[in-house]
């Protein structure tokens, strides 16, 4: 044998893998899986940091080995030959692994089957007894200090330098996150990635003029292209541009455009952290603080109280926002009148009307179903997606064809029924949580003071050219109602 392939995440390191693969006489190969995910559930522990620990260990126990990144795929059948090739790939073909030469080390059964299929022999590496990586990290995640009696000190080692149990705490532990770095599943975050992109000079012309030069933060960065028009603009060139994004496809694509040169300042950084866990930022040390179509989602995805939720999200804004600073938020928000009750009428003819709400996750194609729904069909299929998505009441009654509900949710429909690619993502978010009202008070409960600039305004694009042809909405009584604010630009200041 002359290389025992040890395939794994390898986030943690044991005491009793060193032991193990003391016994062979051959070069390990350490094909690290997930390399190119970090900062998830799933995979805490950069791929740098693993390396690091795993060289550590090998020089201590005296072994040869070569560690290999493996980029994360999807589920498949093909796993084995897929980690074969990438190890051909990462040494430029000149370690060629096949059944005459090589072990494979996994405790995995499903795993150790796909080796067996190519005709590896595979042997076990953790007895049943034994605990394995993944029970160790769940130690550090919980906060107990046994891990450290398990874990092999080059482990150890790399975690307390580089602070990495904490690391692990804030990510296995996060609320919000999913197991791969996510809001939600169900996400096209292409479709969202060409978005952002596509409003960001609109988005950028409304609130450019209230930007302070120093540290500027950019929280929910997407892709970097609000930070990208920050970059160009010549009042800032000597500002430090820092973007956070909590989505591990948006937070690459951030990374991705640094690593390509499309920023000119040398001052830009990005963080993949979900900023309602512990403080990112020392107190009073951040000039301008924007969040741009962020808010409402803070609120949608709290765990826990909502209106406590944003609170504390604004409390924590408030306090690593430097004196004379700001807080920029522009976002959509709810009617000043959320509770008011009317009439909606909503376009039967514009598309098909099925008797019942479907379950969309068992469908092929759920954007093309909700594609062919009319505008009156596509309500009762949000209201059952947006109930159970959002946990929210959303109540309404039919009377005479017409549906009778509160403007705020007969808003948060309309201003939804267009976003099909996404649709079981977005019946996950409340648009109209709070009003343009609720979201002052809670930035003046945090102890910001409200520039007068600040405002609520209509989307009257959205309105003309989206609601307005397919609904309407009256009084109970029967006298239209005009349509109201769908957005929110607040200037908070400290």
């Amino acid at each position: 044998m002359e290389y025992l392939l040890f395939p794994g995440r390898h986030h943690v390191l044991t005491r009793y893998q060193a032991e193990f693969l003391r016994r062979y006489d051959a070069t390990i190969v350490w094909a690290v899986t997930s390399a190119n995910h970090h900062t998830t559930k799933r995979n805490p522990v950069p791929f740098d940091r693993r390396e690091a620990a795993i060289e550590r260990l090998s020089v201590a126990v005296g072994i040869r080995s070569l560690v290999i990144g493996v980029v994360d795929t999807p589920p498949t059948d093909d796993f084995a030959d897929v980690t074969i090739k990438a190890v051909e790939a990462g040494t430029d073909d000149e370690v060629q692994l096949d059944p005459s030469n090589t072990v494979v080390a996994c405790s995995t059964v499903e795993v150790a089957k796909l080796y067996e299929q190519l005709g590896y022999q595979v042997i076990g590496v953790e007895p049943e007894d034994e605990p394995r990586p993944w029970d160790v990290l769940l130690m550090v995640a919980a906060g107990n200090d046994d891990w450290r009696k398990l874990a092999h000190p080059a482990t150890v080692d790399v975690f307390d330098r580089y602070r990495l149990d904490a690391q692990i705490q804030r990510c296995v532990n996060d609320p919000v996150v999913g197991d791969d770095g996510g809001l939600t599943t169900t996400r096209d975050y292409k479709t969202y990635a060409d978005a952002f992109e596509t409003a960001a000079d609109r988005k950028w012309e409304q609130i450019k003029d209230f930007v302070r030069p120093g540290r500027i933060l950019d929280i929910g960065c997407a892709t970097g292209a609000t930070l990208q028009l920050v970059d160009a603009d010549p009042r800032f060139h000597e500002s430090d541009l820092i973007g956070v994004e909590v989505a591990r496809h948006l937070y690459a694509e951030c990374v991705h455009k640094k690593e390509q040169g499309l920023f000119h300042n040398p001052n830009v950084y990005f963080y993949q952290r979900n900023m309602l866990g512990s403080a990112v930022f020392p107190a009073r040390s951040i000039d301008t603080t924007l969040t741009l179509a962020l808010t409402h989602e803070i609120w949608s995805y709290a765990a826990g109280s909502r209106p406590a939720t944003v609170q504390r999200f604004a409390d924590a804004l408030y306090a690593h926002t430097a004196p004379g600073g700001v807080w920029v938020n522009s976002d959509v928000c709810g009617p000043g009148e959320p509770e008011r009750s009317v009439v909606l009428a909503l376009d039967d003819s514009d598309g098909a009307n099925p008797g019942e709400p479907v379950e969309l996750e068992a469908l092929h194609d759920p954007a093309g179903y909700i594609s062919g729904l009319s505008t009156r069909a596509r309500f009762f299929q949000f209201a059952q997606d947006f109930r159970r998505n959002a946990s929210v009441p959303f109540e309404y009654v039919e009377r005479d064809g017409k549906l009778v509900l509160r403007l705020a949710d007969a808003m948060d429909f309309l201003t939804r029924k267009d976003y099909v690619d996404n649709w079981l993502s977005e019946t996950h978010e409340q648009f109209c949580g709070l009003d343009f009202a609720g979201w002052s008070a809670v930035a003046k409960q945090a102890g910001f003071t409200i520039d007068p600039a600040s405002k609520a305004w209509r989307n009257d694009w959205v309105i003309d050219n989206r609601i307005a042809p397919v609904a309407s909405i009256s009084t109970v009584t029967g006298e239209a109602v005009d349509w109201p604010d769908t957005h929110q630009l607040l200037i908070a200041k400290r």
